[in-house]
């Protein structure tokens, strides 16, 4: 007779993976209740309903009960904007995909994620988990813009790093008025860029051309404006940005 049952040492193993998920659920919960700084050992263990020495066989104290949680919940985020950005067919959609799974987890999990940073902290562990996280986005960008458009990397990188750049500062504005036209007014802002400066790169790459030696200054300009920019700001940006660059091709 068959059993779905496991057995043996993986059912140990297994029991052990689900308790720890089970009080990373229960610290979850208080998080998203607004109260981040009432996660403690007794609080989690009341939640879940279990002893504190279960939750001390799991985690050393509060900060590693908040360190883990935050790694979870944010390679999960990782996890579904790396399939949205998959599933996106061209380079433009795939940055929308990106900056509108950025603004909907900032609208959705905003709050969980302001508190667990600022009660958990960003230890080494979680930096360098950003870290490397940041960079294989990038690197997949770079190779796409490479493959899409047809420029070499010394031309993909640092505007791949510009339009990467710009989703923080992107997020903050709305942070700042956090409703759902204002959202929908900087994604726009922001694929005005993206459209712009993904198009130059065409255009450049149609007419065999080597990019001009003033695209770093450029794109630190650019970033440093960004910054603080507003979108319609962004847009003039933009525009700007695109006209410089117009004017900066050898003309035929």
């Amino acid at each position: 007779m068959r059993s779905d049952r496991v057995a043996g040492p993986d059912a140990g193993r297994l029991a052990r993976a689900d308790r720890r998920e089970e009080l990373l659920d229960a610290a979850l919960e208080l998080v998203a209740g607004g109260d981040v700084e009432s996660v403690s050992v007794d609080a989690v263990a009341d939640r879940a309903g279990v002893s504190r020495s279960l939750v001390y066989k799991h985690f050393a104290n509060r900060t590693d009960i908040l360190t883990a949680l935050y790694e979870r919940e944010s390679t999960r985020l990782h996890d579904e904007l790396a399939a949205d950005v998959v599933a996106a067919r061209s380079l433009e959609e795939k940055y929308r995909a990106l900056c509108h799974g950025s603004l909907t987890a900032a609208k959705e999990r905003g709050q969980i994620f302001d508190g667990l940073r600022s009660a958990a902290g960003m230890n080494k562990q979680l930096r360098k988990i950003q870290r490397d996280r940041d960079r294989q986005t990038a690197a997949a960008y770079v190779h796409l813009t490479e493959r899409e458009i047809g420029v070499p990397p010394e031309v993909a990188e640092p505007v791949t790093a510009l339009l990467l750049g710009a989703i923080a500062p992107m997020l903050n504005l709305w942070h700042a008025r956090p409703t759902e036209r204002y959202a929908a007014e900087i994604e726009d802002a922001y694929m005005c860029m993206v459209a712009g400066t993904l198009g130059e790169l065409r255009k450049r790459a149609l007419g065999s051309e080597p990019a001009p030696a003033r695209d770093a200054d450029l794109s630190r300009w650019m970033a440093e404006r960004i910054e603080q920019a507003s979108p319609d700001e962004l847009k003039r940006i933009t525009l700007s940005v695109v006209r410089a660059l117009e004017d900066a091709a050898p003309q035929s």
